[in-house]
């Protein structure tokens, strides 16, 4: 087993993006007015609805502004954006979609881009794919000529749409159309399923002409296949994919024009990994790991993946990730950021700019500092966000009736709670983050040593500017809120955030602020008692960065790492009991999994596990209740089986539940994948329920919060980002080359200029490893382009098969 797992490819999906704003979005059928309309929209995979913004009220023009990534756990054909509204009832009435397919996507990426919005047309929502086989036999018919039968088998269906949320009642036709003739044959109907199994034989004689001498003589026939929803009449057609088969509607459907229905602005970032055997990677992983160690920091080639790169973002977050896994994060951190503390000039202008080690290190604080702050802001957070107080300060913008000093009165008391909680938050610092901190301030103490307060601008810049205040700016962003916050929260997170920075640089500043450059941000400054502020803040970056080297974390309150609706199936505890789904809310912590009746009932769980009592978290087999993404928490007492909203939520689940209890010691190596009924466990049919399970268990990784990083994948993205900048890579081997050779006085070309060069030779060293492994691994791309490990790739709509 585990020599296969070292020798496959695999195939990695994510996709990130935004969903920015609708504008003149068109008639609604039902009573609503058009300015009435309270909008949303939605993601789905195929049919599969995988992420929903929140609900937009009153416009026909509103911005979402709603920020998602989710990684993408299964081949898809199609991905589309539907904006609903609600009606006056509360139900949800399609508006228009836009549908991409898979392989349009890199046409989008990193762009924002309108796109007219297209007609729901029921007939159109159509996805899955089928399993045949065809074959043309030659037969003796009874009066002594050849003739031809077409064999067709239908084997099987997979991952057919929900009807309503449940499985369809599905079951396939078979039709052989030609001149002057129309043959059909159905299937059994296979109940409540999305993965039917057929495996039916037809067979149609096909006609022959009378100047009949070779295959190629007879006439024309169409054959094609539709499979058919009971209760729902959808039909859809197929066009051919070696010997499956994947789903398209009948016809194109009715298309209304983009003006009558509005358009929507989105910014997409599809990325298709294919990742090779993690043998493939030890070279330029064992080169990058080199970096900290290479003299100067620059010749080394993860400084080189940043220059090169300089205008890309995401270029930075493999490299940090790979860094931090191996333990090489610090290290390197400090010498990119001692590199460019040389180029420095002034003390106050200290690590405010774009630069590698600034992006390094704010990637490392997303990655690490997930739950510090989670438990430092996320409590705070909701109370502003669900309290809805108003707290507009700026006489501009106030609304009629409002009373600027209740406002700034509540603005006070948010902001009073948010400072307190992050000055006192030191004993949850992640050591990693203290690590970078502390190293930090050493380095700025070195370069400017006659300014006593470089030392906490040092550290402040980073955890007030780049961190905290982020983070409080779009709560979304840090998973600390579910949806983008409306208008109104917004700017009251905007007036906080703008104060934790001003308040977070006091003690990092020579002399006390006297002038602001709104006058009504001043007179709310006069508010704060400056001097105990800049006391607190200095102590809280002494806590952080001080010489003293933390052993934990310090999280000892229970932080919520995930929670969400799913349908749960009944436990089953009474003998004579029913076995269904209901609706919970699950949670889970770093302490215990529990669910209840409805969200918001955190002190009345119906139930409680304890992390350290989870023995296994595995998907469960679509076969065991007849319904897809489900999963199964197995601990002391009977499994608990939970349904996930789609394949993204029940991907999240297994991820952090996984990860919560990865270091048990009373962990499971096998499990069930089905469920224990009729006497037997449906998959492997033992009939004794406490027999050892019947497959291996998922690995699980080592218990550190850095280490939990698909190395592979990363240095894959590390390789991409290098072979698509490869001109760049041979300008700046150029210009060492040339500085090397040249003997003349130092000269400066705008090609070089892009380019960080102090050791050309050891650069020059550097960029010839790089080049030789980069051909290696595109070698190896080549040589295991295997197609098993390819999703299918569609071919035209509905393409029907000729004899």
């Amino acid at each position: 087993m585990a020599e296969e797992d070292d020798a496959r490819v695999r195939i990695l999906q994510s996709l990130r993006g935004k969903i920015c704003e609708a504008k003149n979005l068109g008639p609604v059928s039902g009573p609503n007015r058009q300015r009435d309309l309270c909008t949303f929209c939605t993601i789905s995979l195929d049919q599969e609805e995988v992420f929903r913004t929140r609900v937009f009220d009153k416009s026909v023009t509103p911005f979402y502004g709603e920020d998602f990534y989710f990684e993408i756990p299964r081949p898809f054909q199609c991905l589309s954006f539907y904006v609903y509204a609600k009606s006056v009832f509360q139900r949800d009435l399609p508006v228009g979609k836009v549908s991409i397919r898979k392989d349009d996507l890199c046409k989008y990426n990193g762009k924002e881009d309108w796109f007219g919005l297209q007609t729901v047309d029921p007939n159109s929502e159509v996805q899955g794919k089928v399993h045949l086989e065809m074959r043309l036999n030659e037969v003796i018919t009874e009066n002594g000529s050849i003739g031809q039968h077409l064999l067709v088998r239908i084997i099987e269906c997979k991952e057919l749409p929900l009807i309503s949320g449940q499985n369809c009642d599905p079951y396939a036709t078979v039709s052989l159309v030609g001149p002057a003739r129309s043959d059909q044959k159905k299937t059994k109907v296979k109940k409540k399923t999305s993965n039917p199994h057929f495996d039916e034989t037809f067979f149609f004689e096909v006609t022959r002409s009378s100047s009949y001498s070779k295959k190629s003589h007879f006439q024309r026939e169409q054959c094609g296949l539709s499979v058919v929803y009971l209760g729902d009449g959808n039909l859809a057609f197929l066009f051919p994919c070696s010997n499956r088969y994947l789903l398209q509607p009948k016809g194109n459907g009715s298309k209304s024009k983009s003006d009558d229905l509005g358009s929507l602005r989105l910014k997409l970032t599809y990325i298709e990994d294919t990742v090779l055997p993690s043998a493939c990677y030890t070279p330029l992983c064992n080169l990058l790991l080199k970096s900290p160690d290479v003299k100067p920091i620059s010749a080394s080639a993860a400084h080189i993946l940043g220059d090169i790169c300089r205008e890309r973002y995401e270029a930075v977050l493999p490299l940090a990730r790979l860094l931090l896994h191996h333990n090489r994060f610090v290290p390197f951190v400090s010498a990119v950021a001692a590199l460019e503390l040389d180029n420095t000039q002034e003390a106050n202008t200290i690590f405010r700019g774009n630069s590698l080690a600034t992006r390094c290190i704010d990637d490392m604080m997303k990655i690490v500092g997930k739950n510090y702050l989670a438990v430092t802001l996320k409590p705070v957070i909701d109370e502003i966000c669900e309290s809805n107080k108003t707290c507009e300060i700026d006489p501009v913008k106030l609304k009629e009736g409002d009373n600027v000093e209740v406002n700034k009165e509540n603005l006070q008391v948010y902001v009073q709670k948010v400072f307190s909680s992050i000055t006192q938050s030191s004993s949850s610092c992640p050591p990693l983050m203290c690590d970078v901190f502390r190293s930090l301030r050493h380095l700025a103490c070195k370069r400017f040593p006659g300014d006593p307060h470089v030392q906490y601008s040092a550290v402040s810049s980073f955890v007030f500017l780049r961190f905290f205040a982020v983070a409080v700016l779009s709560p979304h962003s840090f998973q600390l809120r579910p949806h983008h916050p409306d208008p109104e929260i917004s700017r009251t997170l905007t007036l906080i955030s703008k104060t934790i920075q001003t308040l977070g640089s006091w003690g990092s500043l020579s002399k006390k602020l006297s002038s602001f450059k709104e006058t009504y941000m001043y007179d709310f400054f006069k508010s704060f008692q400056e001097d105990k502020c800049i006391e607190k803040v200095k102590k809280f970056l002494d806590e952080i960065s001080s010489n003293v080297s933390k052993e934990s974390s310090g999280l000892e309150d229970a932080v919520v790492l995930k929670e969400g609706e799913v349908q749960k199936r009944a436990q089953g505890r009474k003998r004579l009991g029913k076995k269904n789904f209901k609706k919970r809310w699950l949670r889970v912590t770093n302490r215990e999994l529990s669910y209840h009746k409805h969200k918001g009932e955190a002190d009345s769980a119906l139930c409680t596990i304890s992390v350290k009592n989870i023995q296994a978290v595995e998907k469960l087999d679509e076969s065991a209740f007849n319904r897809k993404n489900m999963f199964q928490v197995v601990h002391s007492e009977k499994p608990l089986y939970v349904q996930a909203g789609n394949c993204v939520e029940a991907s999240e689940w297994l991820d952090v539940l996984g990860q919560v209890s990865r270091c048990n010691e009373g962990r499971l190596t096998t499990f069930h994948p089905s469920n224990y009924t009729a006497g037997a466990w449906q998959c492997c049919k033992n009939q004794n329920s406490n027999s050892p399970g019947c497959k291996p268990c998922t690995t699980t990784v080592m218990d550190n919060l850095q280490l939990d990083i698909d190395c592979d994948r990363e240095t894959e993205r590390i390789f991409s980002l290098l072979s698509s900048n490869d001109t760049k890579l041979q300008n700046m081997e150029d210009a060492c080359a040339t500085m090397v050779v040249y003997q003349g006085p130092q000269r400066e070309q705008e090609e070089y200029s892009k380019f960080t060069i102090q050791e050309p030779k050891e650069t020059f060293q550097t960029l010839q490893q790089l080049r030789n492994i980069m051909r290696e691994l595109q070698n190896q791309h080549l040589i295991r382009n295997d197609t098993t490990a390819q999703y299918g790739k569609p071919f035209s709509l509905f393409a029907p098969i000729h004899f």
